[in-house]
């Protein structure tokens, strides 16, 4: 059951270091007593930083769906524009439409991003009071341009701004306050590098004041809550105690290795030495390209185009990885199963590892 580390590449989950997992063996402690409370503060500034906020983070033993949730409850009055590229950001519009939102969705082909001017024009003529996006789209490595379209939305009036940061949030830059975001959420489980089931989240103090007037809340996902416990040091509901733990020791493990910053860079080395393989040497040799065009690429996941015509598929380019060098990485997602892989390089994975994985994937290449 054990496996070196190094060897799992998926966009999520994220192999977990030895240590960081190891953490959550830590006793149990009360939920509402002073050691949650000390616990949560130890977080406190640390989330902040990952986030790039002055607000409070909130923590919820959920996954990201949960707070993408809270997101169009807390936040869309009656009609949000979903931003759809991907089966991601696919998500947010199906949430919306369930929880009784009129929806406007506005698609582009997949690979590509929306552009500020896009959006600005489609935001003119769509009559919503929310507008939502993925920041990393994962299903096709899209990374759109949110510093970009923060200011075309928050130039409307009264339009609010929520972003999926599933996998760009700590691989990336994600700039909540400097960029305007009134919710920014995340996973436990991308490039946090963390096991599955939390999901954090920042609201603007302009998105908490507009969750006040709507009646439709629910109780879980209602964000009034999660604010008036944060400040106090508690949670509204039971925390996932032991992935706090492992979440204060993966923290602490960022700010010693140098900062989010640091961490920002190494996932940009990461990506750019998949570029060099693509563009340059044996990637473009065995006719691969990435889906996304330049400037619009993932940080920490690379969708790569597979020749077409050829014999090779996604799902069985993944299996052979597996099975002759014990590599973990996906096929393309949905529409792109067959056309498409994708490298999930995040979390603590390094230059080097991902050097070894093209070597691997060179040779499956050749055999498939």
């Amino acid at each position: 059951m054990t496996a070196p580390f190094g060897k799992f590449f998926l966009p999520g989950p994220t192999e977990v270091l030895p240590e960081i997992a190891k953490a959550q063996e830590a006793p149990m402690i009360g939920h509402r007593g002073a050691k949650t409370e000390a616990l949560l503060a130890r977080l406190d500034e640390p989330l902040k930083a990952a986030f790039r906020t002055a607000n409070p983070v909130y923590i919820a033993a959920s996954s990201a769906t949960g707070l993408m949730e809270a997101a169009i409850r807390n936040g869309v009055r009656r009609k949000v524009l979903c931003l759809c590229n991907g089966s991601f950001s696919e998500r947010f519009a199906k949430i919306a439409a369930a929880c009784g939102k009129e929806v406007v969705k506005a698609e582009v082909p997949m690979g590509q991003a929306f552009e500020a001017e896009q959006v600005k024009a489609l935001l003119a003529n769509s009559g919503a009071d929310s507008v939502t996006a993925a920041h990393s789209e994962t299903s096709t490595g899209v990374l759109n341009p949110i510093a970009e379209i923060a200011q075309v939305v928050l130039a409307a009036p009264d339009v609010f701004f929520l972003v999926d940061a599933v996998t760009s949030l700590a691989g990336s830059p994600v700039e909540t306050d400097a960029w305007g975001l009134d919710f920014v959420l995340t996973g436990s489980q991308k490039a946090l590098a963390l096991p599955p089931g939390l999901a954090f989240g920042v609201a603007s103090p302009r998105m908490l004041e507009r969750a006040r007037t709507l009646p439709d809340r629910g109780i879980y996902l209602d964000l009034i809550p999660y604010d008036e416990a944060i400040r106090k040091r508690q949670t509204p509901y039971t925390p996932a105690l032991s992935l706090m733990y492992a979440l204060e020791a993966q923290l602490n493990r960022i700010a010693a290795d140098g900062g989010i910053e640091k961490r920002w860079a190494r996932h940009n080395a990461m990506r750019e030495r998949v570029e060099k393989w693509v563009a340059k040497e044996a990637g473009a040799k065995l006719g691969l390209a990435y889906l996304p065009r330049e400037g619009r690429r993932s940080w920490t996941v690379s969708c790569l185009k597979l020749p077409e015509g050829g014999k090779a598929l996604g799902g069985a380019v993944a299996k052979a990885m597996d099975a002759k060098f014990g590599y973990t990485i996906g096929a393309g997602y949905g529409k792109l199963k067959d056309g498409t892989i994708r490298i999930g390089h995040m979390g603590d994975h390094t230059v080097a590892e991902v050097e070894a994985l093209l070597g691997a994937l060179e040779e499956v290449l050749k055999s498939v």
